[in-house]
């Protein structure tokens, strides 16, 4: 990092003065984040302890829950301290580990989702040889470019953004953003949007248009099916159909946010800005919970283990 910015201070200007407003939405998004974080332990610890779930989508889906709290823990702990505090004031360094971490948890989500909904690909269009296909190593496979390449992509885009000289320190959002920070450089340069836009495609619309192309392979199939493999696919594919559209809505709620946030009334903005953080980590262990059958038996025992038994 430029020495000129090793010691920068940022402010975030979208916050109000603490009041009995802001303690209001303190309480919230702390209620929030604590169901967030006990959904996805409890649903990371069932598929753990449960041999019977150590399948594919329960795999990725253990990531998923992982990613979730990655996503939440980067931004919901910084909100609430600057809902309580009246300087709203963030050093470069930790700005730029936000948005990195922000980032991570975005892309990696949809990197997650991807691979999920080729899993299900593979268990509707091609049944009897779905255990050859997914197997261990290719699962392993499967997470290691899920990571890999997200990661290596934006490690790289977080030292850029380090070495630009800044001139400003006004953020005027909730949080840090890769295209506020690339804002605060004293020349804005194309080559840095056109970079941040360019990891947007690649990580969001790449994977985007190979789930649509999944699903619409799954649906040719269930087409020519029977009334029974019909509905037992629908029971496969919705909660991962539901997740992933949910995750899609949240993550367009955020281009909006970062786009026209000047144009947007401050509550309009703070929703769209916390729903991409604070909605999906949350609601993506219960879609799961309750419409996946396998992990609603899981749970089942585990109570009928732990505490009837107990009774």
């Amino acid at each position: 990092m430029n020495v000129s910015n090793s010691n920068a201070v940022l402010i975030l200007t979208a916050y109000g003065p603490p009041g009995p407003l802001t303690y209001g939405v303190f309480f919230v998004i702390f209620l929030v984040y604590l169901a967030t974080v006990f959904s996805n332990l409890a649903l990371m610890l069932i598929i753990f302890f449960d041999s019977t779930l150590h399948k594919p989508m329960y795999i990725f889906l253990f990531n998923l829950a992982i990613n979730g709290l990655i996503g939440s823990s980067a931004v919901c702990p910084t909100i609430m301290q600057y809902l309580l505090e009246d300087l709203k004031s963030i050093s470069l360094t930790s700005c730029l580990l936000q948005t990195f971490f922000i980032n991570v948890y975005a892309t990696c989500a949809y990197a997650i989702l991807t691979v999920m909904a080729y899993d299900r690909y593979v268990c509707i269009c091609k049944p009897l040889q779905y255990h050859s296909i997914m197997t261990p190593t290719k699962v392993r496979l499967l997470l290691a470019v899920v990571y890999t390449f997200p990661l290596c992509a934006l490690t790289g885009q977080a030292y850029l953004a380090s070495k630009m000289p800044i001139c400003k320190h006004i953020i005027n959002k909730l949080f840090c953003v890769s295209l506020a920070v690339v804002n605060l450089a004293c020349v804005k340069s194309t080559l840095d949007t056109m970079l941040v836009l360019g990891l947007l495609f690649v990580f969001c619309l790449f994977p985007l248009f190979f789930v649509i192309l999944s699903y619409i392979k799954i649906l040719i199939v269930s087409i020519n099916a029977t009334k029974t493999a019909q509905m037992k696919a629908l029971k496969t594919c919705a909660p991962h159909l539901i997740t992933f559209i949910n995750f899609s809505s949240a993550t367009f709620s955020s281009v909006i946010y970062n786009s026209f946030y000047d144009y947007l009334s401050n509550e309009v903005s703070v929703f769209m800005s916390v729903h991409f953080i604070l909605v999906p980590p949350l609601l993506h262990p219960l879609i799961y919970g309750m419409r996946t059958q396998e992990i609603k038996i899981s749970i089942s025992k585990i109570l009928r283990k732990n505490i009837f038994c107990t009774k």
